[in-house]
């Protein structure tokens, strides 16, 4: 009898049972716990033999400092487990990270790259960004990592800060002790500019450029620049003061501007700090959302993806109504008034599924015959993009005692890679299923980024969609 292989351990009852992201360094996996009927999200990082001591002791710090922070607008770290090499035959090493589910998905999913969001809207996420940095910085802790990846939304539309990879602590609470952090890290569009220099830095400026460079992000749905430095045309004539009468910096309102260049200010000794910033009008005046249903919160988040058409193609209608309900871990876990609205479940051959990503469509081809044009036409666009086929993965649909031909459903999957406007690498899968409708075989496509900015992977699928080669086959609503 030929013996079994590794496969995933269970994390505090929990089940890993379907990848849904990940990045350069971690796998993450839905997790279900069957019993309680509760879901949770699983990141994996992976053991081998290559693993340094100080990997270990990057990926050990990430999680003592996540697991400390308490707070409603950070991702809840659960609880964890490691699995070491000598358990290889077993289980697959790694450290497993139990982590809260972000249902709603990434925020930046539902921006419409070079539109954004509305200033109310802006002005509640915002609000809950700092809320959320104000408590991390008052346990002594920087993130260092603020980008739009790491902003995702809970079920109800809540906004959680995550990945605390990158974080250091630089103040001790007992004695209120600080210290200038040395290690340069981030990604290039988010980093301050005193990162650029070789000597210590304050910790807390830093996130508070973060915030400030995130804040313009969801305003006009792109970053201000490539990287804070003489390089970029745009912050030298940030620096310069000449920016401003140019489109997207003259869009922006006049208490919002006071806002971005108080915390977008170079010397981090007269940039304003989180205090600053909660106490600024625009931050101060009473929010008009707070008290609006999440039903309607989703609508309003998504309306400039519905009036730019990116939503039909993720939800045409299919044989009536989707059972918006989905599985029923999802339904007692995670569907909630604001994901049903933001169309996060698909009809699928093998019935309607949770999908966090808004970057999907149906085509009227086959599987087969679809794969190798969407790889031609990706291969054809202008942002650089590489592809590679990637085989095939089989998820069986019942028992494997059924009797007769057991039903399963074959997902082709396409990896892919390309930089985006602001010379930073995004990738993912493309990742195409067959479905039948009206006893004709078409393809359900799902693109799933796992690296890099949402909104440059949404750049991504419109190009996809837009492309000669995709767009006659493509099924709108």
């Amino acid at each position: 009898m030929q013996k079994a292989g590794p496969k995933y351990p269970k994390v505090a009852g929990f089940e890993l049972i379907e990848q849904v992201g990940g990045g350069g360094f971690s796998t993450v996996f839905k997790a279900v716990h069957f019993e309680d009927h509760r879901l949770a999200a699983c990141k994996v990082i992976y053991l081998t033999a290559a693993t340094t001591d100080k990997d270990r002791k990057s990926v050990e710090k990430e999680m003592r400092i996540h697991s400390a922070l308490k707070h409603d607008n950070i991702l809840e770290f659960i609880n964890a487990v490691i699995v070491e090499l000598k358990h290889g035959d077993k289980y697959f090493p790694g450290f497993y990270m139990l982590l809260e589910f972000a249902g709603g998905g990434d925020l930046f999913d539902k921006i419409a790259p070079d539109v954004g969001i509305d200033d109310d809207l802006a002005h509640l996420y915002f609000n809950q960004l700092v809320a959320g940095m104000k408590y991390i910085h008052q346990e002594g802790v920087c993130h260092r990592d603020l980008k739009p990846e790491n902003l995702l939304l809970d079920a109800a539309g809540q906004l959680k800060i995550t990945d605390f990879g990158l974080s250091s602590v630089f103040k001790l609470k007992e004695s209120g002790k600080t210290r200038q952090l040395t290690e340069r890290c981030g990604s290039l569009p988010y980093v301050a500019p005193e990162l650029n220099y070789e000597r210590p830095y304050d910790a807390e400026p830093v996130d508070v450029w973060g915030v400030g460079v995130i804040l313009f992000t969801l305003l006009v749905g792109n970053t201000p620049w490539d990287e804070p430095t003489a390089k970029s045309p745009e912050f030298r004539s940030y620096v310069e003061g000449t920016i401003f009468t140019y489109d997207p910096w003259k869009r922006i309102g006049g208490d919002a501007m006071s806002l971005l260049r108080g915390m977008l200010t170079i010397n981090p000794k007269e940039r304003m700090t989180l205090d600053d910033v909660m106490s600024h009008p625009w931050c101060m005046r009473p929010s008009q959302l707070a008290h609006m249903s999440p039903f309607d919160l989703a609508g309003r988040l998504t309306q400039n993806l519905r009036d730019q058409g990116d939503l039909d193609t993720a939800a045409p209608k299919l044989h009536g109504s989707i059972d918006e309900d989905g599985d029923t871990i999802m339904g007692t876990a995670g569907a909630s008034q604001f994901t049903q609205r933001l169309l996060l479940f698909s009809q699928t051959q093998g019935g309607t599924r949770y999908m966090p990503h808004l970057t999907r469509f149906y085509a009227r081809l086959a599987p087969t015959v679809l794969m190798p044009i969407l790889k031609e036409a990706l291969d054809g666009l202008p942002q650089g993009v590489k592809t590679k086929f990637a085989g095939s993965t089989v998820v069986y649909l019942d028992d494997e005692n059924v009797e007769g031909p057991r039903r399963y459903r074959e997902t082709m999957r396409l990896r892919v890679g390309a930089f985006d406007n602001r010379k930073l690498v995004c990738k993912g899968w493309v990742e195409v299923e067959s479905y039948m409708r009206d006893d004709v075989e078409y393809s359900f496509v799902l693109m799933r980024r796992d690296e890099g900015n949402p909104m440059s992977w949404r750049s991504l699928y419109r190009a996809l969609l837009s492309s000669k080669l995709i767009h006659p086959h493509v099924l709108w609503k």
